[in-house]
């Protein structure tokens, strides 16, 4: 039902093929992870097919190890007229120790599409519930305007054939 879901939330663990040649999870499934995440919380409140459009900010801050409890967390944090910004945070928990950690967080942006090669379609509109929500969605409006003063500027740039 759209309009009613505007966070999920994936738990699992981090298993052996997760991992790179160091033993911790490298981040291309930290980034697998988030996408999907992304991808299901943006279907959840737009009722709709969705692509990824940008992911900014994503920073890695402490490893993720085989056996941990990873919970993958993306929240709606501002809506456009197709676009939604989700905040996602990847934390890790070693449950022998019962410690959660952030490993990894970012800022998404998808686009709801009328179908899979469609264009793309309205969304319900989202407003923050208390100052928290209301913080986060005053960050992504700022990061929105950062991405477009970053795609103009990397337009204006001649390129090597120039």
């Amino acid at each position: 039902m759209p309009g009613k879901q505007h966070e999920v939330t994936f738990r699992f663990l981090a298993q052996p093929t997760d991992v790179n040649f160091g033993g911790k999870v490298h981040g291309g499934m930290a980034m697998k992870w988030i996408d999907q995440a992304g991808y299901a919380c943006a279907v959840a409140w737009s009722g709709a097919y969705c692509v990824t459009v940008s992911v900014s900010g994503i920073q890695f801050v402490a490893p993720i190890l085989i056996g941990d409890l990873v919970t993958v967390r993306a929240r709606l944090i501002h809506t456009g007229r197709s676009s939604m910004h989700l905040a996602v945070d990847v934390l890790a928990s070693d449950l022998r120790k019962d410690e959660q950690r952030l490993a990894t967080s970012c800022v998404m942006v998808f686009v709801a599409l009328d179908s899979p090669d469609g264009k793309p379609t309205p969304v319900p509109h989202w407003e923050p519930r208390d100052d928290g929500e209301r913080r986060l969605q005053e960050q992504a409006k700022r990061l929105l305007e950062a991405s477009k003063d970053m795609e103009q500027l990397v337009c204006l740039q001649p390129t090597a054939q120039d």
